[in-house]
């Protein structure tokens, strides 16, 4: 058995031997022995990433992230893509242009449904992030969406923070706008304080509108377009009618975007109650018009 065993084993390794390429020597061929090659990938930032500092470029030499347990300037909550028109031009897109207009409403829209609730409505800010020139040039067509916290209504730079910002704005969220007492010098607002809505208090967050789109300077001239928005936001917030006696009852204060959120597509306007004749000491919502009365 052994024998028959051996002579089999002997057989196989002499076919072996017998094949057409003889072992260990070159076929004649240099191209077919190596496999091909992989384009370099392009770089493309991460989504649900927090970050430790802020920019408006990013580039793969100085990106980092961290975990969003530890502190964190901006959170990452969408990575878009340029298509169409836009991603075949020899430009990255800039401020003003229809395309960034496009990608900004694409991050707000991602930003809502991270959050669970308009960012406007709270102590956040929406940035966008771009590829560098070369980084388009070579075929970057990325755009970033990032979160951040601010410190408050009046000052928009992104604060440090621990933990992520999603689902942030579901329930009672301690980022959410509510009741302030604005400080006045020389009858021009100064900054607004915030306060619980139980304390004295002569105004309050009461909604958001977006306004049409327009040139920046075009929508400085509109100040009173936009206090009325804002009074039948008013109305609508505190029960009240939105008819000629609404002015008896409350005034506005609104914020705009800064002019380079309206420049990259935001038109989000926050408008605020504004209580100039009596302190508030409860919010004004659904308070009809027995809880905001005329005179």
């Amino acid at each position: 058995m052994r024998r028959w065993l051996a002579l089999v084993l002997a057989g196989t390794v002499t076919a072996l031997l017998g094949g057409c390429v003889r072992p260990h020597q070159a076929d004649g061929d240099l191209t077919d022995d190596w496999p091909a090659l992989h384009p370099p990938a392009q770089f493309v930032p991460a989504t649900d990433a927090c970050l430790p500092r802020m920019s408006s470029v990013v580039q793969a030499a100085t990106y980092e992230t961290v975990d969003c347990a530890r502190s964190h300037l901006a959170e990452a909550v969408h990575v878009g893509t340029f298509t169409g028109p836009v991603a075949r031009a020899a430009q990255r897109p800039e401020p003003g242009s229809p395309a960034l207009r496009t990608a900004r409403a694409e991050c707000d829209q991602r930003a809502r449904e991270v959050l669970g609730g308009d960012w406007h409505s709270a102590r956040l800010t929406l940035t966008m992030a771009l590829p560098s020139h070369a980084a388009w040039a070579a075929g970057a067509r990325w755009f970033r969406c990032d979160l951040s916290e601010t410190d408050s209504i009046d000052n928009t730079r992104p604060v440090n923070r621990t933990g992520s910002l999603r689902g942030a704005l579901v329930g009672d969220s301690p980022l959410t706008h509510r009741c302030f007492d604005p400080k006045l010098i020389d009858d021009n607002l100064n900054y607004m304080a915030p306060v619980l809505c139980s304390e004295p208090h002569r105004a309050e967050f009461v909604g958001v509108y977006l306004e049409r789109d327009m040139p920046w300077a075009a929508f400085l001239r509109i100040d009173q377009q936009v206090h009325r928005r804002c009074m039948t936001l008013i109305a609508r917030f505190a029960a009240v009618p939105d008819n000629s006696e609404l002015p008896y009852r409350a005034g506005s204060i609104f914020y705009p975007p800064s002019q380079r959120e309206w420049e990259e597509g935001d038109r989000g306007v926050r408008c605020f109650l504004w209580s100039d004749d009596r302190k508030l000491t409860r919010s004004m919502k659904g308070a009809g018009p027995t809880g905001l009365p005329a005179g």
